[in-house]
């Protein structure tokens, strides 16, 4: 049995802008001005963070309308440098980069949930790991309940984020000089180091919208589909992230955009007495969304590497009655469970997640210049500008990359060891493919 395509280019944008906008773009600009105390120079990596998003966004364009199979990234990986490669894809985004975060996820709408009612630290875990079960569990019962879920908090959190925008033209109309102080500060410095620091936030916030590319065998025309669905998404992410920054910069003063923690919050208070709640409703809605789309999406790359022989059986199988990796699903859910209970913390995720994420994004990435040489120019769609497209999105990226190797946090040295782990993993699944396949 096989996943059924249902999904045209209105669900799969839904999907990516869905996946991208979480939790960070309400949390993050505030690191990236602490880093930056200039706003041009503060705008500047979320503006190279858009502009990578979107040469990325092409060039994933390319590889999903060409190669529409379940597991994406996984496929491109896999296809482009072996098997092993695949894998070792498959098995971070299972043990570090989808489950970590979920598991940050979960945690940050268990922290805005105290906004309302005070959670004791088991209280948060416990609210984390229900809604994760949750939504995992109504993912397993078809793709069209996951489409709904995602076009309707996607809907309400762009809203939300219209709403914070309009907020700051508003207070920029009334005194524009708040906004107007922070571009007459001096140059930060360092300055690289800042530029550097300040991407851990911007890839963390844009990141997301390749998770078109895990549904792209369930896309009803992938030719058409997949290309308009990711650039459509790029183009609002990066616009809409601009603007809400913008926003921030002319409600608030920069000193107090530095200190807070609740950017988002503070910042529609400072307009009207209640703000402050109505904004964590928004965040709230916003990363329930985003869960909702992450506890559907990644399973495909399980289920894609069990169909393959390197991965367990019964995760390459499709839930008789409602068609979907229910198996991959629910694994998932419970390995995320595992991350809440053992991390408890939504920041000590972030630097985990991030860093072997944009790894194996940039090698997908290069995959174009393999798959070209291979097999020459495709006929279904190709990537205008080509090759300075993918190669500025593998600039911006493997520059991220080398300065997270610099800087050594933990982050980048877990990432490496479960890395190292799933080397030996694929020797022993391997041994299994070749029992199944002589």
């Amino acid at each position: 049995m096989e996943l059924q395509k249902k999904l045209n280019t209105t669900a799969l944008t839904m999907i990516g802008i869905g996946a991208s906008i979480g939790s960070g773009i309400f949390v993050t600009p505030s690191d990236t001005i602490l880093r930056l105390p200039h706003y041009g120079w503060a705008l500047l990596p979320w503006l190279l963070g858009g502009i990578a998003a979107y040469c990325g966004g092409l060039t994933f364009a390319e590889l999903g309308a060409t190669r529409p199979k379940a597991g994406g990234v996984y496929v491109y990986l896999k296809e482009a440098y072996g098997d092993i490669a695949g894998f070792l894809y498959g098995w971070c985004v299972l043990l570090i980069i989808n489950t970590g975060a979920l598991a940050a996820l979960g945690l940050a709408f268990a922290d805005y949930m105290t906004f309302f009612y005070p959670l004791t630290p088991l209280a948060s875990k416990l609210l984390a790991i229900g809604v994760i079960g949750i939504l995992s569990v109504i993912n397993c019962l078809g793709v069209e309940y996951s489409d709904k879920l995602s076009r309707t908090f996607t809907g309400l959190k762009l809203l939300a984020m219209l709403a914070i925008i309009a907020a700051g033209i508003v207070a920029w109309v009334q005194n524009p000089n708040t906004m107007m102080s922070g571009w007459h500060q001096p140059t930060p410095t360092p300055l690289f180091s800042g530029l550097s620091g300040a991407f851990i936030g911007v890839f963390w916030s844009i990141g997301g919208w390749h998770h078109i590319s895990y549904v792209s065998s369930e896309a009803i025309n992938p030719g058409r589909d997949i290309p308009r669905a990711l650039l459509i998404a790029v183009g609002v992410i990066t616009f809409t992230y601009l603007a809400i920054i913008a926003a921030y910069m002319a409600i608030l003063p920069m000193e107090q955009i530095i200190t807070s923690k609740k950017v988002a919050g503070d910042a529609v208070a400072h307009l009207f007495s209640g703000g402050g709640k109505l904004v964590a409703i928004f965040i709230a809605i916003s990363i329930f969304g985003t869960i909702a789309i992450y506890t559907m999406s990644a399973p495909r790359i399980y289920y894609a590497m069990a169909r393959d022989g390197v991965f367990f059986q019964a995760i390459g199988k499709v839930h008789s009655r409602f068609n979907t990796p229910a198996n991959a699903i629910l694994m998932q859910a419970v390995w995320a469970i595992l991350l809440v209970v053992a991390y408890g913390s939504f920041m000590k995720v972030i630097a985990f997640v991030t860093f072997m994420d944009i790894v194996f994004m940039s090698l997908a990435a290069a995959s174009i210049f393999v798959f070209r040489k291979r097999y020459g120019i495709p006929s279904v769609f190709r990537v205008r500008w080509y090759p300075w497209l993918p190669l500025i999105y593998l600039i911006i990226s493997l520059a991220f990359v080398f300065y997270t190797l610099m800087d050594l946090n933990q982050g980048a040295i877990a990432g490496c060891a479960i890395l190292m782990v799933g080397i030996g993993a694929y020797s022993l699944f391997r041994g299994q493919k070749l029992k199944l396949h002589p």
